[in-house]
């Protein structure tokens, strides 16, 4: 069998005899009440971590820590980064990398297959419904103003059906494991999801550093995504549109948090990277500006929330967007991927009744639950969270990126007055839920490897079939005791393994 690390070596003690290295996982103690992602309390492995554990195990500390300098000069050089808005040291970081990866048994990731995409045709059938006819408001499954009075309704929307009947196309839901291990739905993600090339980047700066592990053990691919998501967005190209639709990346620019993330899409997918200036409307037509003259755009990824895409039908001061592009899209000649008006989908207050909506429109029971919820816009829901703002993890409804929350049980008396007003000033725009401890992943820390709470959010591409990429992103909490992941408030990521064939590497 290969050996991954050297030899055991030793190294002086004090008082001059010779005591074995520390290797990686010798000192590792789980958390105490945290579903740990490899190890049980024992602490052995879980039966389908043993030979990642073993593997990684021989590694002595500092043969591990020689690994991840390799890894850091690694994106570094790739110029793997991402921008924090608020940090006014500087614009771009490079995104934190933990090389302990998150493994997912064969059998476990297709249960979560299969909830996911139960979940995604649930939302576009909801979606259809809400701009057509309004079914599921009608009959009291969800309270009409709560919908209609989302911020992500777009009531220009109403009548219109997008080219392929796909409203959302790319989807990051948000996933995480309570103490019993079991998944929950913390949040789906349908207007314009990010992170997924940090999840082809992890991969591929992880088959640098260990290329043994990836020949031992057998993991599904993540390289296909870019591929798979150029076809799919192809297969819903306008019915106007070439044998071979002209697809582009719309990116707001080079100043936007996940330009590097654009940029990068755009280069693996084979398109071209446009700016708004770069596209211009004739005859409810969108063209892009090429040397060779005017080129039919079909299918647009756009990266830009919906107020930006067009001054003429939504925020006249947007510099970034195509005059015309709306009334391009009203007359079936470009598809926009995702759709306009998504967000009403992904709406935090709208979220509690993703499970009504699998009932309502598939007959079925929900594979996957969510986390209980309560919706501040409901006068008892309000006054619960009111009284038990310490208790409580509450959030602004349409916030993103761990902005416009308050954890309750880590709060200052002084936030939690704060948050009351503002929960009482616009009940609407907050709901809250229980604090979940959020499993754990053994993480590097300065102190060695230690847990540290992860979150999942895998990727689903929707065109005339749906398709989920194996694994997705493990977001990880790097300071002791934190339940924040989001990379904006200084989280990591690691690579996250779903084992091919549902067999145990051995």
């Amino acid at each position: 069998m290969p050996t991954l690390g050297t030899p055991s070596r030793l190294t002086p003690s004090l008082n001059g005899s010779l005591i074995p290295k520390p290797r990686l996982f010798d000192h590792y103690t789980p958390h105490p009440t945290a579903w740990d992602e490899l190890f049980d309390r024992a602490p052995n492995p879980h039966p389908h971590c043993a030979a990642v554990v073993e593997r990684l195990g021989r590694f002595h500390v500092n043969e591990f820590q020689a690994k991840r300098s390799n890894a850091d000069l690694a994106f570094v050089n790739q110029g793997i980064t991402f921008s924090v808005y608020s940090d006014r040291r500087g614009v771009e970081k490079i995104f934190p990398f933990d090389l302990i990866p998150r493994t997912i048994p064969a059998t476990e990731w297709s249960a979560l297959e299969d909830g996911l995409v139960q979940r995604v045709r649930a939302l576009n059938l909801f979606l259809h419904d809400v701009y057509h006819d309004q079914r599921i408001l009608r009959e009291g499954v969800i309270p009409t103003e709560l919908v209609l009075g989302s911020k992500g309704f777009r009531k220009e929307m109403i009548g219109f059906t997008p080219p392929g009947g796909v409203y959302v196309h790319i989807c990051g839901t948000d996933l995480i494991r309570d103490t019993a291990g079991q998944f929950l739905v913390l949040e789906d993600n349908g207007r314009t999801p990010s992170g997924v090339s940090y999840v082809l980047e992890n991969r591929a700066v992880m088959k640098k550093v260990f290329p043994q592990l990836f020949a031992d053990i057998r993991v599904k691919r993540v390289e296909d995504y870019p591929r798979r998501l150029r076809e799919a967005l192809a297969s819903v190209a306008p019915a106007s549109a070439a044998t071979t639709p002209c697809v582009v990346v719309l990116s707001p620019g080079q100043y936007n948090s996940a330009y590097f993330e654009h940029s990068f899409l755009a280069r693996h997918m084979g398109v071209e990277l446009v700016f708004g200036q770069d596209l211009f409307v004739h005859d409810d037509v969108v063209y892009l500006k090429t040397t060779r003259g005017p080129q039919r755009v079909d299918v647009i990824y756009r990266r830009l929330d919906d107020d930006f895409l067009d001054p003429e039908a939504f925020r006249p001061d947007s510099l970034l967007g195509v005059p015309g592009l709306f009334r391009a899209y009203r007359a079936g000649n470009v598809t926009l991927a995702n759709a306009v008006g998504t967000g009403v989908a992904d709406d935090k207050a709208v979220y509690p009744y993703t499970e009504d909506m699998i009932r309502f429109y598939l007959s079925e029971e929900p594979l996957l639950k969510n986390v209980p919820t309560h919706i501040c816009a409901r006068p008892e829901d309000e006054q619960y969270t009111l009284d038990h703002l310490d208790e409580l993890v509450v959030k602004a409804v349409n916030e993103s990126g761990g902005y416009g929350m308050l954890m309750g049980p880590f709060s200052t008396a002084a936030q939690r007055a704060e948050f009351a007003e503002k929960i009482k000033d616009n009940p609407r725009n907050y709901v809250a839920q229980p604090v979940v401890t959020l499993s754990t992943c053994p993480t590097w820390t300065e102190e060695g490897v230690a847990p540290r709470h992860v979150d999942l959010r895998p990727y689903i591409i929707t065109g005339s079939s749906t398709w989920v990429l194996p694994g997705g992103l493990t977001r990880t909490a790097l300071t002791k005791g934190s339940l924040v992941v989001n990379s904006s408030q200084g989280g990591g990521s690691k690579d996250t393994w779903v084992l091919e064939n549902g067999r145990h590497p051995q």
